[in-house]
Order: structure tokens, then sequence, then C-alpha cells
């Protein structure tokens, strides 16, 4: 299966399991770019798809990568992939199959993703985002200050779950037609 068909019927499926989803693609995140993010209200998701021409080549880097910012993963392969899709995730991972006939199923779910880091999480955001979330806080705006000044001091100030609830928020109220920074 082409990775724009898999694309199609991956995204149908993600529209159909959560009531409320946005999904973002081809997200840079560290070394890697992340194939299809989906943000829910209180966590966020990492999917990377692989055809069935592509290869695992850069995959254990994009693992790495996708642990330090999701809260779930999921390896999302078509059917050439199946068999031994397992053998390239770790266990925490889920895996996901896309088929012609099948359609898409969930062969492994996945797991809480322990690695993930709230800062890295933080990093997604842009300034005015972050800057956004100050301000729900009823915190001191720090618009003269480092990207990274600003999340940590949101990491200190802010408790997790709350935190957590926000990025998400944000994510799905960013507006696309602006810049990134």
């Amino acid at each position: 299966m082409l990775e724009m068909e898999m694309k199609d019927a991956f995204f149908w499926y993600l529209d159909s399991k959560y009531e409320k989803v946005r999904v973002i693609e081809e997200k840079v995140i560290g070394k890697s770019r992340a194939d299809v993010v989906a943000v829910l209200p209180d966590r966020i998701i990492g999917y990377e798809l692989k055809s069935d021409s592509d290869s695992y080549q850069r995959l254990l880097t994009q693992v790495k990568d996708y642990d330090k910012f999701f809260d779930f993963n999921y390896l999302v392969v078509g059917e050439s992939h199946k068999k031994h899709a397992g053998e390239h995730v770790p266990e925490h991972w889920g895996i996901v199959t896309v088929s012609k006939d099948t359609g898409v199923n969930i062969m492994r779910e996945a797991e809480h993703n322990k690695k993930a880091k709230m800062r890295w999480q933080l990093s997604l955001l842009w300034r005015s985002e972050l800057l956004n979330i100050q301000l729900e806080n009823g915190l001191h705006k720090y618009s003269q200050k480092s990207k990274y000044f600003v999340i940590k001091y949101l990491m200190e100030k802010v408790e997790t779950e709350k935190l957590k609830h926000q990025i998400c928020n944000e994510l799905f109220e960013r507006d696309y037609t602006l810049l990134s920074e």
C-alpha cells in the first residue's frame, strides 16, 4: 500500500476513533519528523507510518525522538511490514496495520510512554502559545526571556496535569494561517 493511501485510510480511522482530535502532519521533533501527531484533550500521540515500500533505516532515531515528545506512540504499517513490525519498536509502542482488504486494525495497543517529558511537549508550542499559558495561570509574562526560560518557568509554576491540558488546548486552537516561530 502506498503512503498516501495509508494516510487517507488512517486519517478516516482517527476521525472516527476520537470524539475530539487535532491531526498534525509532518511535525519536526528533535532530529526526526513525526508523520502524524494526534492531539487529544489530555494527551499527545505520535504515529510513525511505514508503507510497504519504506524501510526501517531511520526508525531507531525516530523512536528516540518520538519517545521524548509523545505520551503514546504507534508504528503504523502496511501489509508487508505486519509480520516483523514488533521487532523494530519497544514494547510500549503500539502497532497498527493498514490494508486495502481489512482497513485499519490495532495489532498491539500502546502503553503510556514514561520517557515523554513535559519540556519537550512545551517546546512544540509557539512563543505566543506559551504566553497564553502564562496569562491563563495568572503568571508573570516573560515575553523578553528565552523560550527555554519560559518553559522551565511554566514547569515550576503550573501543576503537571493542568499544564498537559493547556498544551493540548493550545495545539487544538493553533491557527496555522499564522507563521510559526
